[in-house]
């Protein structure tokens, strides 16, 4: 058939992707064709279709990479073949990421990362959700084993977290852990140190702190959770391990917020999960789970298999995962090292504090983060709903027109009440576009006030 097909093509200078006996009717949905096509009209069929979705420039609501070097391409490329688990068959990828959790180790202050004469104690994931399940495995892991020890009954773990990501929820159902979600107090932005004792007990497996709000964008107080948690260890008796959600923060605070203490420097933190297809820069699809130490991770949870005659634990919930994501990382760190890291984040870090200017000055709204001490990003509120005759609801309508795609939502219990818009500047979103963005929302706001969103949409025309 493929014989057959080169040959009709060759015979038939008239052919066209177009007039393709595939092209001729709607493309399969339910059922597998019977007969092939040629690769080219497929391929240029499904890109007509990938067409529809939104321009991945434009997505201001996602934390994940949208943009990459050639390089970064040609490497994945390499590495479509490879599978990360096999490590006896690819050992120098297994090479890489080795190198990956040591780097990692090094930039999070790891005791054994660096010069330290103890190997780092992590893993590479397929994203933070992958890694906070590992995380949490090994704390629940650990609570029971203590409690086993003790004599007492193991049977009702809880975590503790204040407007975690929904991947703490799924964990929490899946491995049957009680989640208790701290409720965010009023001008507050996420989990604050005082409210723990009413939440945590002796079933308490541990405490998330977020650095990087998904909501908001900002830092909870790691340092003061954690310094509360010694305070409840010296009167109550409860030794509890923070871990730290540092699927966005962990690749930001290192470099644009060297002084701030968030990580393995606090005795406290036990765990920490990042992203590293979100500020790492590495295209989607992988995460890192790190620990402060082998005490840390329970050995139950690693699975060791002979490589080339020696021992190469594994951790993972998934096997048969593509390498060239780690790849791409690692390809991040030596392309841009610490120096490359720390210029690209102060420059998204500027950009999101002139929009941050911007919206200020386009009067309806009040600033809840300005991009300033955390994540590049900016988020607001309507300061008087009422006074509009419209909702920020309507106006993420109205730059979807334009194909800004800029998300509207209410933040989380108790401050349900308070519907914010968030933009998330990450590495390729330049100043010129942001400016841009700014110029298509005095335009929106001009046609909701005036009643008429659909009126002088086209850009460039006004009343």
């Amino acid at each position: 058939m493929a014989l057959h097909n080169a040959q009709e093509r060759a015979v038939d200078p008239a052919a066209d992707i177009f007039t393709s006996p595939i092209s001729e009717q709607p493309l399969t949905k339910r059922s597998m064709p019977d007969l092939p096509a040629l690769p080219h009209v497929v391929f240029q069929l499904l890109r007509g279709e990938l067409l529809l979705d939104g321009n991945a420039a434009q997505n201001l609501a996602t934390f994940c990479t949208t943009w990459t070097d050639d390089e970064v391409r040609r490497l994945m490329d390499l590495c479509l073949d490879k599978n990360i688990v096999d490590k006896d068959e690819y050992p120098q990828t297994a090479e890489i990421e080795s190198r990956c959790v040591n780097i990692l180790a090094d930039l999070w202050h790891a005791p054994g990362g660096g010069a330290g004469t103890e190997p780092a104690v992590g893993c590479s994931t397929t994203g933070s959700s992958e890694a906070a399940m590992l995380c949490g495995l090994a704390l629940k892991w650990r609570w029971r084993d203590r409690r086993r020890a003790a004599g007492l009954p193991a049977d009702r773990p809880n975590l503790v977290c204040g407007p975690v990501q929904v991947c703490w929820e799924k964990f929490a159902r899946y491995f049957d852990v009680e989640l208790r979600q701290v409720p965010v107090e009023p001008g507050a932005t996420g989990l604050q140190a005082h409210q723990l004792r009413e939440y945590v007990d002796e079933n308490t497996i541990g405490v998330v702190a977020i650095l990087g709000v998904t909501y908001t964008c900002t830092y909870e107080p790691v340092a003061e959770i954690a310094a509360e948690l010694d305070r409840i260890q010296r009167e109550k008796g409860l030794d509890v391990p923070l871990h730290i959600d540092a699927a966005s923060g962990g690749f930001i605070a290192p470099f644009l917020h060297p002084d701030l203490e968030w990580d393995f420097r606090l005795p406290r933190v036990a765990s920490i999960n990042a992203s590293g297809h979100k500020y790492g820069m590495a295209p989607l699809g992988v995460g890192w789970a790190l620990w402060r130490d082998k005490a840390a991770l329970p050995g139950d949870l690693v699975f060791h298999v002979d490589y080339l005659g020696g021992d190469m634990p594994t951790l993972a919930l998934n096997f048969s995962r593509p390498g060239g994501q780690v790849v791409a990382q690692y390809y991040m760190f030596l392309r841009l090292g610490r120096e490359g890291y720390r210029r690209v984040y102060q420059a998204c870090a500027d950009t999101a504090q002139h929009l941050a200017r911007q919206v200020a000055g386009m009067g309806p709204f009040t600033l809840l983060y300005d991009g300033a001490g955390a994540l590049p990003a900016v988020s607001w509120t309507l300061t008087d709903p009422g006074s509009v005759g419209w909702s920020l609801y309507d106006l993420s309508d109205q730059l979807r027109m334009r194909g800004w795609q800029v998300p509207s939502y209410p933040l989380p219990p108790d401050r349900q009440e308070t519907v914010i818009q968030r933009v998330l500047v990450r590495h390729g979103v330049d100043r010129d576009e942001i400016e841009l963005l700014a110029e298509d929302m005095r335009r929106a706001i001009e046609r909701l006030d005036k009643g008429h969103p659909h009126d002088s949409a086209r850009v460039g025309f006004h009343h």
